[in-house]
């Protein structure tokens, strides 16, 4: 925000609002508040799709992770370096 500055002696000078007939009115605060009102509902309108989109992406990421987990468990069944071995067997 700028203010405007004093060339002389480099202060700011305070602008009063208590004259301005819109301010006194009312009617720019309810712009204001329109306008705060509109961005907030599209900001909100922008998280919802948001979170509609993660939710999507991480339904979609934990069905391939099953899918992934399903076949590394079939690898590592099918493989005869990961199978179990008895232990109690071999001390004898």
């Amino acid at each position: 925000m700028d203010l405007p500055v004093d060339e002389e002696d480099g202060s700011f000078t305070n602008i009063s609002l208590a004259d301005d007939p819109d301010r006194r009115s009312g009617r720019l605060s309810s712009k204001a508040e329109r306008a705060r009102s509109t961005m907030m509902n599209a900001d909100m309108d922008d998280l919802s799709a948001r979170v509609d989109a993660v939710k999507e992406e991480n339904l979609k990421l934990k069905s391939e992770n099953q899918v992934l987990g399903q076949y590394i468990e079939n690898l590592m069944s099918a493989s005869s370096v990961f199978q179990t071995t008895d232990t109690k067997s071999k001390r004898k």
